[in-house]
């Protein structure tokens, strides 16, 4: 396989399934970006919104912790719109976030944590 990649393995009946890390977080954080109202994802609390919109960096604002009884615990890093409801949008990244991992890969998740990293400001208002 590949080289230090980690992978969520599933026994099933005829063999086992390896899921790797890259791609969970992958579909994490393309389920934080379909949420109205985020900006983005941030690789931690004082990262530039310029290295923030780079493509390669998208996962590096999702932390995958494995815990006991086959469960995840998601940790994501938002960069969220000016004039959003910050309590009902990290609800909204939760739920999302949840429904799309347990549904495409089957794997149990304990929890999301949302981290508020930033507010997107308009264009207009920037100087």
């Amino acid at each position: 396989m590949a080289e230090n990649k980690e992978y969520f393995t599933q026994s099933v009946q005829n063999g086992t399934i390896q899921i790797s890390e890259d791609v969970v977080s992958t579909i994490a954080a393309m389920a934080v970006m379909e949420v109205d109202g985020v900006c983005g994802l941030s690789p931690n609390y004082s990262t530039d919104i310029t290295e923030m919109l780079v493509k390669k960096s998208l996962m590096k604002g999702i932390r995958l912790t494995a815990g006991e009884q086959e469960s995840l615990t998601v940790d994501c890093n938002v960069i969220v719109k000016f004039g959003q409801s910050v309590f009902e949008l990290a609800k909204n990244v939760q739920d999302s976030v949840k429904s799309s991992l347990e549904s495409i890969t089957g794997i149990h998740v304990a929890q999301v944590n949302v981290n508020i990293c930033g507010i997107a400001l308009p264009k207009d208002t920037k100087k």
